[in-house]
């Protein structure tokens, strides 16, 4: 055990040193989620979602650098990282509509003009929608119809089309439709 602390006193020290300015990084940025979701009123939910992706980001971060500082040769990892992404690519693929719609929530999450209990329409020449926002996920929107009826409306769909404010906040405090 002290040959193996003589012998990794530089790397770490070195790994010490990146995990907690990684832990660093990742508190101050989970204040600042937090604080520009308070300010745009969004729900706990999303703000809990977007901190658990940056949360992964952060941990694929810290293995490449923990691999690189114990002496793992860059194109090694590079090999390694690269097969495994092809792979997933591959398996992925065939769900691609996931991942957008994943990648859509977290657009949203940033840059939605409505929020949770604002009353939209969605213009789509086929199926449009009055409807009010009950819940933003990471998939989709839960849209509670006039009549009642739930309705979940893909992330990446609600990019895509023209959608109009009819009333903000249309949801009392009892969680009922004004």
């Amino acid at each position: 055990m002290i040959s193996f602390l003589n012998d990794y006193k530089h790397e770490l020290i070195t790994s010490g040193i990146v995990l907690l300015s990684l832990l660093i990084i990742r508190a101050i940025t989970n204040f600042t989620i937090t604080k520009v979701a308070k300010k745009n009123g969004i729900n706990d939910a999303r703000i809990r979602l977007i901190r658990r992706y940056l949360s992964v980001l952060f941990l694929v971060i810290a293995i490449f650098v923990e691999a690189y500082i114990f002496g793992t040769n860059p194109k090694e990892i590079t090999l390694l990282f690269s097969s495994v992404f092809a792979i997933i690519g591959i398996g992925l693929f065939a769900i691609w509509s996931i991942l957008s719609n994943i990648t859509s929530g977290i657009i949203m999450f940033f840059n939605f003009p409505y929020k949770v209990g604002d009353k939209i329409e969605i213009h789509d020449k086929d199926f449009p929608i009055t409807a009010i926002i009950e819940d933003i996920r990471a998939f989709h929107l839960h849209l509670r119809l006039e009549n009642g009826d739930l309705v979940t409306y893909p992330n990446n769909l609600i990019l895509q089309k023209a959608v109009t404010l009819i009333e903000k906040d249309a949801i009392d405090d009892d969680g009922e439709a004004v």
